[in-house]
């Protein structure tokens, strides 16, 4: 049975025989099912004892329209989830869970904490999510849950728990090739063995997008496999992951280059390259019937690459000097000489390169305990983990020349080495975060259970100058989050649940090294001073009811009904700098996101179907001033002013999902899915002054025939209406380049065009 449990269903879509009966429907108790109470693996506990709304997604709902995809097959299928690509490369989204944001772009605050394998994989630096770096085959299941403090820092939001197969889980050979539309083309592979004690996985995935855009394409890599051995009530897993992946995403383009060429981009180049290696040791021992240890030890390497084109900062001077110029100061290079007009008047542009180099190691240890308690059942779990990481961040800026077509920047450059705005950056930096944390479900009758939890964080950040400059700092925050909640099963269809949960993240190196007005960045992050920022609290409320019941013979019915509010204190934001391209990061006050998920599936022998509802209301709580940036709408001093009840960017008020799957022979199955979302404000306009990003429609189609017993033939097809749509808006610096399409633009609006009509088809093999 899938397990979405907000997942919804049509069921007038059904036919035949079905509709025609005239019983009554028959309740029948649905399976226990069984999810990750903590971060490890093998602490499962009942689904319907969690006092939180919990969605989950198994392998098979991740393949539904073609090849395994992990953040699309969640913004399809699950309520509450979003995506925007502000890089504009598909496989670099910013995933959105009520509000709150998991993300691979610096500048993002991020509020979710995500798992793999039960390895915290928001990365050290900051606590970015680089989900191309994930094996989308190897996936076995994905449990989203909202605000669970046991999941350690940054589960402000929620969490995203991911579990890779193995080859207990998972046997036989499967293998797929596919392509289509943009150039794209893909093959991977998994394959699994048992031999009675041990067990062998391996996966992997090579795929090539050219893009929908200029400048736009994707090359990926990656291997993963797993060792297993179980005996005596204990299982042992060793796994390692490999990755490698080069994303080129033209990002934002302003409105008017857009209406002449849908496909062009503003500035380049803007690559990111990434590299990354992981190995871990997992085991869940059995100490009695009751009792039992779970652990996990591990080692990552991470290293990234960052080439980013912009707009100039420094242009001739106006005094006839023969010099380049900055914020009112002749521009220095590295050696500390002025900066002659070496293009006599240009045109000019910017490259930021960085480079983020991460040995991130840790472990983890837990107790998990069922011993009845004064005759009731009860499921107790306590443990501690430690996550620390070495990184190297190096930055430099440089000056060169402009194409004059496509806006590509010509090297190789000056380097620019301006003190207090853009200098060359060396820094180290060590990451040290420990935690304690226990959990505690009690059913007090058959029906009622109360859950306790806790966890104490402490995170020491340390920073060292490398180049003999003022951003060495010692940073440390700890905090103690609380939780509890009911969950009670009215009948064996119906489970109300409510709680209450109080999570934390700490201030990211990056953050902490841009951090003041006079202590600007680039989205790139070039960091100038290291002020201290205070730590970001949640306080999350939620309540609901969810079940499954059999309306009729064959059918299975879910259904969920989830009200959430959750407060953030101290909220950290990237604010906009004066300075062109700048901006840095300051606590802003109180943010509040609050709404409601609503969702129906329904499963036959033939007919999947779902719907989905979410509305979200994410809104500012405290004001602040900000520069306007590019936004038009400032004030006479180049300012906005945010008042409370202001909404926060980029995240849609509502959204409606639609999916229907039909098995219309043994062999032979068909499916849509559709999306409808709202408007939403333009990132650069918190003060909500401009028109908002349109909303959009988008409808998919998706078949599979099975030609033999082990032969797939499978196809989809995205965006069939052929919808111009966008999911992430900003403002750009328009009249400072010249763009050969649009002569005389100035509109600054930009935004990141989605992709068009694609279709895409391939064979799968199992054995």
């Amino acid at each position: 049975m899938r397990t979405v449990p907000i997942i919804a269903a049509i069921a007038m879509l059904l036919g035949g025989e079905a509709v025609a009966q005239t019983a009554p429907p028959v309740i029948s108790l649905p399976p226990v099912e069984v999810i990750g109470a903590s971060p490890l693996i093998g602490s499962g506990i009942d689904r319907n004892t969690v006092p939180a709304e919990t969605q989950v997604l198994n392998s098979n709902d991740l393949k539904r329209e073609g090849t395994p995809n992990l953040v699309n097959s969640l913004n399809q299928q699950v309520g509450g989830v979003t995506l925007n690509s502000g890089s504009g490369n598909p496989f670099q989204p910013t995933f959105f869970y009520h509000g709150y944001a998991a993300s691979p772009l610096q500048g993002t605050p991020q509020g979710l904490a995500v798992y793999v394998n039960g390895v915290r994989f928001n990365q050290p630096f900051g606590d970015t999510v680089d989900w191309d770096l994930i094996p989308n085959i190897a996936i076995d299941k994905v449990n989203i849950e909202g605000s669970n403090p046991v999941f350690g820092l940054n589960a402000l939001g929620g969490s995203v728990n991911i579990q890779l197969k193995n080859g207990f889980t998972w046997q036989g050979f499967e293998g797929d090739v596919s392509g289509g539309s943009f150039g794209q083309v893909q093959g991977e592979f998994q394959y699994g063995l048992q031999a009675g004690d041990t067990s062998t996985y391996v996966a992997g995935t090579v795929l090539h997008q050219n893009g929908w855009r200029d400048l736009q394409s994707t090359n990926l890599q990656n291997i993963y496999g797993d060792i297993g051995w179980r005996g005596h009530g204990s299982e042992l897993h060793l796994n390692v992951t490999g990755a490698h992946s080069v994303l080129n995403g033209p990002g934002t383009s302003p409105v008017e280059l857009l209406a002449v060429d849908p496909s062009a981009q503003f500035t380049a180049p803007n690559q990111i390259s990434n590299q990354y290696g992981a190995v871990s040791l997992t085991g869940d021992f059995s100490l009695s019937d009751t009792t039992s240890i779970q652990a996990v030890t591990y080692y990552r390497y991470f290293l990234q690459r960052v080439t980013n084109g912009n707009a100039p900062n420094d242009t001739p001077c106006d005094d006839g000097s023969g010099f380049l110029c900055f914020d009112g100061g002749v521009s220095t290079t590295l050696g500390g000489t002025f900066i002659p007009d070496f293009l006599n008047g240009g045109p000019y542009s910017e490259l930021d390169n960085q480079t983020t180099n991460t040995n991130a190691y840790g472990a983890s240890v837990q107790v998990t305990n069922t011993n009845d308690v004064f005759g009731l059942k009860n499921h107790f779990v306590a443990g501690t983990s430690f996550d620390g990481a070495q990184t190297m961040f190096s930055a430099t800026s440089f000056v060169g020349g402009l194409t004059a077509l496509d806006r590509v920047f010509i090297g190789p450059g000056v380097v620019i080495d301006e003190p207090g705005s853009n200098s060359p950056v060396r820094v180290g930096i060590s990451n040290a975060t420990y935690g304690l944390y226990l959990a505690d479900t009690l059913n007090l009758t058959p029906q009622l259970a109360v859950t306790l939890s806790g966890r104490f964080n402490a995170a020491l950040i340390n920073l060292s100058d490398q180049n003999g400059g003022d951003l060495s700092g010692n940073h440390s925050y700890n905090h103690f989050n609380p939780a509890g909640g009911v969950t009670y099963r009215f009948a064996p269809w119906l489970t109300a649940y409510a709680g209450y949960a109080v999570a934390n993240r700490a201030p990211t190196p990056a953050e902490l090294s841009c951090a003041g007005p006079q202590n600007s960045c680039s989205l790139a992050n070039f960091f100038v001073g290291d002020p201290d920022l205070q730590q970001v609290v949640s306080h999350t409320v939620e309540a609901g009811v969810r079940g499954v019941f059999e309306p009729f013979e064959g059918a299975n019915l879910s259904y969920n009904l989830a009200l959430f509010r959750s407060t953030l204190d101290n909220d950290i934001a990237f604010i906009n700098s004066v300075t062109q391209g700048r901006a840095f990061f300051a606590n802003i006050g109180e943010t509040r996101r609050q709404g409601i998920d609503a969702g129906l599936q329904l499963k036959t022998d033939r007919w999947l179907a779902y719907i989905n509802y979410s509305y979200i209301n994410a809104t500012y709580r405290s004001g602040f001033v900000e520069s306007a940036g590019n936004n038009p709408a400032g004030d006479a001093d180049g300012n906005l002013t945010i008042q409370p009840g202001n909404r926060l960017p980029g995240i849609p008020a509502q959204q409606v999902k639609l999916g229907v799957y039909y098995k219309a022979t043994d062999k032979w199955t068909v499916g849509a899915t559709a999306i409808a979302a709202s408007s939403a404000y333009l990132f650069g306009d918190e003060a909500n002054l401009t028109p908002p990003l349109p909303g959009y429609f988008t409808l998919n189609l998706s078949t599979s025939y099975q030609v033999t017993e082990h032969v797939q033939l499978f196809a989809w097809a995205e965006n069939i209406t052929n919808a111009r749509y966008y999911t992430f808006g900003t403002f750009s610096p328009t009249s400072s380049v010249f763009i050969a399409q649009a002569p005389g633009a100035t509109n600054p609006r930009s935004y990141s065009p989605a992709a068009p009509v694609g279709g895409f088809g391939g064979v799968r093999v199992t054995f």
